[in-house]
């Protein structure tokens, strides 16, 4: 029933008559036992005074109690005259027998305190102590005991006494023996909060002087049989009722994370019958009164003393038929009373009178049924709460990570995190590897190379003592999102940035093991989804990595110039990070940080590289553009396409005829035959259908198809080149023309050092998974990216070096400090060593402009294939801009290698 304890009638099996006031007291004793929803009240401890002709309350409440079908009120029965205990102690073990019963249909009452107290009190002298011996490790040991059994001997039988029996027995021996032992000593201690609250509660209670012991042992050993005879009698039997009441109060202790507590709508009963002054029965009720009055609290235990006597601390008690009035006195005087520590200050007697002046109760006796609990406190709300919680997490779970997407806490610094269906964040171990889709083993694999060469750069850092500067660089790309076919390489750009920094890494790894001064390269991979779309949460995930990890001191990568990347670099400099693009040339990036370096040549070189190839090669007046932003982007977003097109009519002005966006399933045929230059501005990924439509041109394609830098992600990839028109040349712009095969073997013929190094490790066994350029036969092709990524990595080692130099002038052996630079030193460094030669790069030459992070007059070329479908021949440069080595070399010109018929 809801509310209340239920009073309601119910038929009983006899007629049962009450003396006059029985029924008010039976709805007294009701509302004394519903618990309050808030809050809970003082209770009192009831002494009935019956007559030879009064009816026996005491049998007829444990009936009435006994009563109901699934939730009763706890309570136990104490009959003084059938009862073979003769002390305190006896009664309160009988009453924690009862109560501690699973019999009421709610949860069992648990006791903790007093069964303790209780054990104490009953355990002998051990033979050591009659010796004089201390007997406290006797006791721990019998307390350790009473907490769980003690193992037996060997449980492996025996053994022969081979590895596994000993490693057996030893796991045994610390899972049973030495671990519990452990904690036992921790708990019963009581310095740790959270072990051993029991053991910790005897000693701060107020009985028996327990700080005179010290420690629990000490005290507890007080209590055991022949040592407490020089205790007093009461105060060892007020720290038993003292328990036992401290049991029943943190049972019915409401809280939040205990939902059984708030399950006990009923207050407990002890009912005692045949009570007489000076017997255990009316000493139980004075201890009772003590212990609260002593210590002040409250407990829930609701007492109701049946004898033929009034107890001597209240020789007159009230009528029955003013129960309600007696209580409500009592209720008054009460904060007075135990103030002042009456012996009565608790009680309440009531007189019984004889059944004939009362009356038969209409419809039977009152049922005592406890209230029903709330409703979120019902048994089943935890279970529920736990299910929608998990799946709540489930739903949150699989919307941030994934099988393949989820973070690794113990395995090297990982962190990642779902966001718009893609795996985005950061790793340095193979304990996460991006993309797991089909057709790019060979992303993964020099993600495998790059993570392997992290941990042996960390080994021979800590060989070397610590000597050697160890520089960590981010790897920031767009590693997934691209739509790809089962067999098609998807990520050939980003696998080939990995590729020249993990060429940087191997480089710095095959270094004289006393070479201090000579850095060691880890790389950090970080993915920051399709198009950069996600540039700026995976920032904001590598803010944490800087902030910890002193070593990171710049970012490599960042793909695309798209508005996602340039919100990117705001906020890398924002977090004082510097950026070394090896790809971008969108004009006026490095508007966007003060710390961002631009390893390839800007747009409007780009634009001028193809004017001149026009007028010098070409020689036509006309001109046509088209381009494309890639999948679900524009041309405001799109900064690489929007500042190329728009340098392009800047630069071709008047002679452009068309500049128009291509579309996917758009017809070219307005193009066949055509002439003049007919130029591709737009991304790689449209290329592809961009030559399909070429294909209707049949044997009258465009003459002279020019594509920007972008093709050359195209052109990477044999499995999308294989669909192109077989009679259609392209011309497209290269910004790594000097470190193709044929490029790099020259200059290792000719003593460049810079070009030659760069060559042996790209033509190593243990490095790429395609050895480039070996001489021993046919081998892959370098690739546009390697580099220039490269070139950004080992500028930003070279610039650690020369501070590490500097700082250890001095003492060149000493350890190195990572926290000694820092990243915005080591730009600073960068453009110090740059302002005067220039950095020899092995793409070229680099040197910055004064007021930014661009390259001046850095190296573009033109580079040609006559049949785009032959993907096992190098294409040939035809045409360049810019200087190679030389800073005076700035002209544009046709290559001196550049075939007849390039034009």
């Amino acid at each position: 029933m809801r509310g209340a304890a239920a009073a309601q009638g119910q038929p009983t099996s006899g007629r049962e008559r009450l003396p006059s006031g029985g029924s008010e007291f039976l709805a007294l004793l009701a509302r004394l036992l519903r618990r309050p929803r808030r809050g809970d009240r003082r209770l009192p401890l009831i002494w009935l005074v019956r007559s030879p002709a009064s009816p026996d309350l005491i049998a007829l409440l444990r009936r009435v109690l006994g009563r109901g079908q699934r939730r009763r009120i706890p309570h136990a029965v104490l009959d003084l005259t059938e009862l073979t205990a003769t002390d305190i102690a006896g009664e309160l073990r009988e009453a924690h027998r009862q109560l501690s019963l699973e019999a009421f249909g709610g949860e069992r009452l648990r006791f903790r305190h007093y069964p303790l107290a209780d054990w104490l009190l009953h355990q002998p002298v051990p033979e050591a102590a009659e010796a004089g011996e201390d007997r406290r490790p006797a006791l721990a040991r019998q307390l350790r005991d009473r907490r769980g059994a003690r193992p037996g001997s060997d449980p492996a039988g025996g053994g022969d006494g081979d590895l596994f029996s000993t490693v057996y027995q030893l796991v045994f021996w610390l899972v049973r023996r030495a671990i519990p032992s452990a904690v036992f000593r921790v708990a019963v201690s009581g310095r740790v909060p959270l072990l051993g609250p029991h053991y910790r509660w005897f000693m701060r209670q107020q009985y028996l002087a327990p700080r005179q012991s010290v420690t629990f042992l000490g005290f507890a050993e007080r209590l055991t049989a022949g040592w407490r005879d020089g205790e007093q009698p009461d105060q060892v039997n007020k720290l038993l009722v003292h328990a036992f009441l401290e049991d029943l109060r943190q049972a019915y202790r409401r809280r939040l994370w205990r939902p059984s507590s708030w399950r006990r709508t009923a207050y407990p009963v002890l009912l005692l019958n045949n009570v007489t002054a000076g017997d255990p029965g009316h000493t139980l009720v004075r201890l009772v009164n003590d212990v609260r009055n002593e210590t002040g609290r409250n407990d829930p235990l609701l007492v109701v003393a049946a004898g033929a006597e009034p107890p001597p601390e209240l020789p007159e008690p009230y009528a029955l038929v003013d129960a309600e009035e007696a209580y409500d006195e009592w209720v008054d005087v009460l904060p007075e009373t135990r103030r002042l520590r009456r012996p009565a200050a608790w009680l309440i007697a009531l007189l019984l009178g004889d059944p004939s002046a009362g009356s038969e109760p209409r419809g039977g006796l009152l049922n005592f049924t406890p209230p029903g609990p709330p409703w979120w406190s019902r048994r089943f709300l935890p279970t529920a709460l736990a299910l929608l919680l998990v799946a709540v997490a489930a739903v949150w779970g699989n919307s941030r990570w994934s099988l393949d997407c989820h973070p690794r806490p113990f395995d090297g610094a990982v962190s990642v995190e779902r966001v718009g269906g893609e795996c985005i964040g950061y790793s340095d171990t193979a304990g996460h590897v991006f993309n797991r889709d089909p057709g790019q083993g060979r992303l993964r694999a020099v993600q495998h190379r790059i993570f392997a060469q992290n941990a042996a750069a960390e080994q021979v850092w800590q060989r070397s003592a610590q000597r050697r500067p160890l520089v960590t660089l981010v790897y920031l790309g767009t590693l997934t999102g691209n739509r790809t076919r089962a067999d098609e390489e998807s990520y050939v750009s980003e696998r080939e940035e990995l590729e020249g920094m993990a060429t940087a890494q191997y480089a710095l790894l095959r270094e004289s093991a006393g070479a201090d001064g000579a850095a060691l390269l880890r790389v950090v991979v970080a993915n920051a989804g399709q198009q950069m779309r996600h540039a700026g949460r995976a920032v904001a995930m590598l803010e944490g990595l800087v902030r910890d990890d002193p070593t990171v001191l710049g970012v490599v990568g960042l793909v695309e110039s798209r508005t996602s990347t340039a919100t990117a670099l705001r906020e890398l400099n924002r977090i004082g990070l510097p950026a070394l693009a090896p790809t971008l040339s969108a004009d006026g990036m490095h508007e966007n940080s003060k710390l961002y370096l631009q390893i390839s040549a800007p747009n409007r070189d780009q634009a001028a590289l193809m004017d001149e190839y026009a007028r010098q090669v070409l020689r036509v007046s006309g001109a046509r553009v088209y381009y494309t932003t890639g999948e679900n982007s524009s041309l405001t977003e799109d900064l690489y396409v929007g500042t190329l097109v728009s340098d392009l009519r800047q630069r071709f002005g008047d002679r452009l005829s068309r500049v128009e966006e291509w579309r996917t399933g758009q017809r070219m045929t307005q193009e066949c035959g055509y002439t003049g230059a007919l130029i591709f501005a737009g991304r790689w990924s449209e290329f592809d259908g961009f030559l399909r439509a070429l294909k209707e041109c049949g044997p009258n394609p465009p003459r002279h198809l020019v594509g920007d830098d972008s093709v050359n992600r195209y052109m990477a990839n044999p499995g999308l080149r294989a669909s192109a028109p077989g009679n259609l040349p392209v011309t497209y712009v290269s910004k790594a023309a000097l470190a193709t095969c044929a490029a790099l073997r020259t200059a290792r013929d000719q003593r460049d050092d810079v070009r030659g190094s760069f060559l042996s490790w790209i033509q190593a066994d243990d490095l790429l998974d395609q050895p480039r350029c070996r001489d021993d036969g046919p081998s892959a092709q370098v690739g546009e990216r390697v580099s220039l990524a490269y070139d950004a990595a080992t500028m930003v080692v070279r610039a650690v070096e020369s501070l590490a130099a500097r700082l250890r002038h001095g003492s060149p052996r000493e350890a190195w400090d990572p926290r000694a630079v820092n990243p915005a030193g080591v730009h600073t460094e960068v453009l110090r060593q740059n302002a005067e030669n220039g950095y020899p790069g092995v793409s070229g030459l680099i040197r910055f402009a004064a007021d930014s992070g661009e390259p001046v007059a850095k190296r573009l070329s033109l580079v040609r294939v006559e049949r785009v479908t032959d993907v096992d021949t190098e294409p040939v440069e035809v045409f360049h801009c810019g200087s190679a080595d030389d800073p005076a070399e700035q002209r544009c010109g046709p290559a001196r290698s550049a075939p007849a018929g390039s034009a």
